[in-house]
């Protein structure tokens, strides 16, 4: 999953369609920049080779982690 063929923002998600065809989202609550940005703001995304990236807001969303079971960015980083 590595090219963007369509992205939108659905209720309190994030989606994205790739040019294979799969659609992927995540919850809109870890990135609180683009939950409360406008959507002029939302349509300024470029895509890199790892993710997605919002230069105005200072936002990155690696493609990575549309892939992950509970979209929870934060899951690598807790201790059990």
């Amino acid at each position: 999953m590595n090219t963007v063929k369509r992205l939108w923002f659905d209720n309190e998600r994030i989606c994205i369609e790739t040019v294979e065809g799969e659609i992927r989202s995540q919850p809109m609550r870890y990135f609180p920049r683009l939950r409360k940005a406008t959507d002029i703001q939302r349509s300024r995304w470029t895509q890199s080779r790892s993710g997605l990236h919002w230069k105005d807001m200072d936002e990155d969303i690696s493609f990575e982690s549309f892939t992950w079971e509970d979209n929870d960015p934060l899951t690598l980083y807790r201790q059990e």
